[in-house]
């Protein structure tokens, strides 16, 4: 088998990954695509997307997703666009939650290439091509495509999320390899979803690697902390705003606002969802809360005894852009939960350009933030930023709580390794940034003695 990174390798965003198996007896090799992402960052990054596919996408088998996150997901379409015509596969919710998903990326796109004065990435046409030939199927379900052999298992990052493990026989040798995609791999105690899966028997693993630097805060702290931080902002009289990605974050932030009201431990105070996209993937969750596929216990026990957890005393949904501008004439103290979560675009930006001058107010991380984002610019101390063409003055409390990050530390990154640490050949970082990868590189190799390699883009190995 050969694999080649092309999206994913030394970078956080992109994830996209080929898998080619031997020759057959007319010299042709089954070509399949592990995920296919945009990605993000700053415009110079971004210019990547609209660069023509380092194959052909008409020798691709099968595109197998990982989960429904724009960086696993978001050129599916242009991938289409480009004369892909094998099948699609995932999980049945990561199919769902990548419908909305993708529909409101190429709305972004396509106002992205008119204020810019180029081609749009692609069509919304594109996107109901590729949903076409995409299939849903479930974890431990068997899968053969041509002569690999494909299951998806939890990965406990968000709902519907997988690691795949893919196995091939040598018909020269006789010799099975097998090598585990793990996709964005879940943090411990993540409510909602269950927990991460364990890999056991694989040769390879290409395998995410962003925190492999870090080690999160407990996760039993962070409903403390969010308690406090909403405490703290009513009790000043201001704004408390939450820049949060629409996908699973906010559901999580409900779910654990939904609980502290219930209990009593906050005051009831307007709480605004702010967010379309957060809105209707509210309803993929409704869909699944019956399946203990992708529930844990605990949210499986509140859907079946009737529990609104996406609903509770003082809660609005804000689903039009006037719906939106009249967040503004309800006064503080409020609570709003909106997009995007680097605080990049959607309409949290609104909102910060209003209250972050505001002393009383409070700005509450609970995302990553990439490099010059302007959540990240904020979160490392800027005082003044621009918003709009605009100079704004930050006089805003700001909080980040990290226990609410979707990926595994390194601490649970090498625990997942650990039942693979026997058969393993070798492991590949990718999907990190600066030294993280390098960090969590030599960490592995210390407390695990597995060769571990940080490949480049473009870089293509033999298994």
């Amino acid at each position: 088998m050969k694999l080649h990174f092309y999206g994913g390798a030394q970078s956080v965003t992109g994830a996209n990954y080929l898998l080619e198996g031997n020759p057959n007896a007319k010299g042709k090799t089954t070509k399949i695509l592990i995920d296919c992402g945009l990605t993000q960052g700053s415009r110079e990054e971004e210019k990547q997307n609209y660069e023509p596919l380092p194959y052909d996408p008409k020798e691709v088998e099968a595109l197998l997703i990982t989960h429904a996150h724009i960086d696993h997901t978001g050129r599916v379409p242009f991938l289409y666009k480009s004369g892909f015509r094998g099948q699609i596969y995932s999980t049945s919710a990561t199919k769902d939650f990548s419908e909305y998903l993708l529909i409101d990326s190429q709305g972004l796109l396509e106002k992205d290439a008119r204020d810019h004065g180029h081609e749009v990435l692609y069509s919304l046409q594109d996107v109901s091509n590729a949903l076409k030939i995409w299939t849903g199927v479930r974890y431990h379900e068997k899968l053969r495509i041509n002569e690999f052999d494909v299951e998806f298992f939890d990965a406990g990052h968000i709902l519907g999320s997988s690691f795949i493990r893919i196995s091939a026989k040598d018909e020269k040798t006789g010799e099975v390899k097998t090598i585990v995609f793990s996709g964005d791999l879940g943090n411990v105690t993540t409510p909602l979803v269950k927990d991460t899966e364990m890999a056991e028997g694989a040769d390879y693993v290409v395998m995410e690697s962003l925190y492999g630097d870090k080690i999160h805060e407990p996760a039993n702290t962070r409903k403390d902390k969010l308690e406090d931080a909403i405490e703290e902002t009513v009790a000043a009289g201001g704004v408390l705003m939450i820049p949060a990605f629409a996908m699973e974050r906010t559901q999580e932030l409900l779910y654990e606002i939904n609980e502290l009201s219930e209990n009593h431990r906050i005051p009831r105070v307007p709480i605004f969802i702010d967010s379309p996209l957060a809105i209707k993937l509210v309803a993929v969750y409704k869909k699944y809360s019956a399946d203990p596929d992708y529930f844990d216990s605990e949210a499986l026990a509140l859907f079946k005894k009737g529990d609104e957890i996406f609903n509770f005393p003082g809660l609005k949904f804000t689903l039009t852009t006037e719906q939106s501008k009249e967040i503004n004439s309800v006064p503080a103290p409020k609570v709003i939960i909106a997009g995007s979560g680097m605080s990049e675009g959607g309409r949290m930006i609104h909102h910060e350009s209003r209250y972050i001058s505001d002393p009383k107010s409070t700005l509450l991380f609970i995302s990553y933030q990439s490099p010059y984002s302007l959540g990240r610019k904020i979160m490392n101390g800027e005082k003044m930023v621009r918003i709009f063409g605009e100079d704004v003055l930050v006089r805003c409390k700001t909080r980040s709580i990290g226990g609410y990050s979707a990926h595994a530390d390194q601490l649970k990154l090498l625990n997942w390794i650990r039942p693979m640490r026997d058969t393993l050949k070798k492991i590949y970082l990718v999907q990190s940034e600066g030294d993280t990868a390098e960090i969590f590189r030599t960490k592995v190799m210390d407390e695990l003695a597995i060769p571990v390699e940080v490949p480049k883009s473009a870089m293509e190995v033999e298994l």
